[in-house]
């Protein structure tokens, strides 16, 4: 149907010129109506934003690869990001991506738990492939909204953070000279303890970037070149150790190794954080502040560094100060049973 009279004698425009773009719209004469379906047919020919655009039928996998090809080479860990997103789509089984939909990711998500997945690698491959759909879409690749952005990523309880204590301290030098072969070990240990330095910035270290009681990390993991102050002694022997031995060699397995011989009660997944969670540890725990210890540790977000202000000698101390109980002699008094 076109143009059709109605019983009224109005004259009733109903087009369809393409599929998927209809036109309905009535008139007094038919003149009007034949010129506004003229007009209609002429729109969808000459002006493209009028056509409607062809379902994007491409699956996640193409889109994993136009994210690679647009987007992983500015992340300094995009070739690992890639690997994991191409494993998540085949377990996924390569669906249409605009056909994805929250309730069937979670769906996954919940035979992935019963399967042992960990809870947190979870939470990395949502964010991961949020990410792939958010950027796309920044780009201007897809015309449709995240379909996982409704999925909230699983709560997971928060770990302790494990730091050692001088005693510790001792013995696992004391292993690490005892069975690392490289000496390049220990002396990477002890800048990331003196710093709070990752040990892959602490391994990158050259001799330029220890000068006047300064360490320069650069290719941090936030983007951003910062330097730490340190003792003039480790400053000087840093470069006796440059100079004997020359550059750093990569040895965090060496490191893993020793810790493990060492026995130290640290978590699994920690590692040589160990070292950086002690600093930040120690900071904190000898009054140091907490906007200070963020700059120093490199963190973007204060939220990472809070994780460590209840070692704070003062915190939460009003809760003993300005709670319901204030005369602890008298309160002590009143909740011992009397015989």
């Amino acid at each position: 149907m076109a143009i059709v009279q109605q019983t009224d004698g109005r004259w009733k425009v109903d087009v369809e010129p393409i599929k998927g773009k209809r036109f309905r719209k009535t008139f007094k004469t038919k003149g009007e109506a034949q010129r506004f379906e003229a007009t209609c047919r002429a729109k969808v020919i000459n002006i493209p934003e009028w056509s409607p655009t062809p379902k994007d039928r491409r699956k996640l996998s193409q889109l994993i690869d136009r994210w690679a090809t647009l987007h992983a080479h500015t992340l300094s860990d995009g070739e690992a990001r890639r690997r994991l997103l191409d494993a998540l789509v085949k377990e996924l089984g390569d669906p249409v991506a605009i056909n994805m939909t929250g309730n069937e990711y979670a769906e996954y998500r919940t035979q992935a738990i019963k399967a042992g997945a960990n809870p947190k690698t979870l939470n990395n491959r949502l964010g991961y492939l949020r990410s792939v759909f958010n950027v796309l879409h920044q780009l201007g690749e897809i015309d449709y909204s995240n379909p996982l952005a409704r999925v909230r990523p699983l709560r997971l309880q928060e770990k302790e953070l494990t730091y050692l204590a001088d005693d510790q301290i001792e013995i696992l030098f004391s292993t690490i000279h005892s069975y690392c072969r490289t000496p390049h070990v220990a002396m990477i240990a002890a800048i990331c303890l003196a710093t709070g330095a990752r040990w892959g910035e602490a391994q990158a270290l050259t001799p330029d970037k220890v000068r006047n009681q300064l360490v320069t990390f650069i290719n941090t993991k936030g983007k951003r070149v910062r330097s730490i102050p340190i003792a003039l002694e480790l400053e000087q022997q840093i470069h006796r150790h440059f100079k004997l031995h020359g550059q750093f060699s990569k040895c965090l397995n060496s490191f893993d190794k020793a810790l493990a011989e060492s026995r130290l009660p640290v978590p699994d997944g920690q590692s040589s954080h160990v070292l950086r969670h002690t600093f930040a540890s120690r900071f904190v725990m000898n009054g140091g502040n907490i906007l200070t210890l963020q700059k120093v540790l490199g963190h973007t977000t204060l939220a990472m560094t809070m994780r460590y202000t209840h070692l704070a000698p003062d915190h939460l101390q009003d809760a003993v100060k300005l709670g319901p109980v204030t005369d602890y002699q008298h309160f002590l008094t009143i909740i011992t049973p009397t015989r």
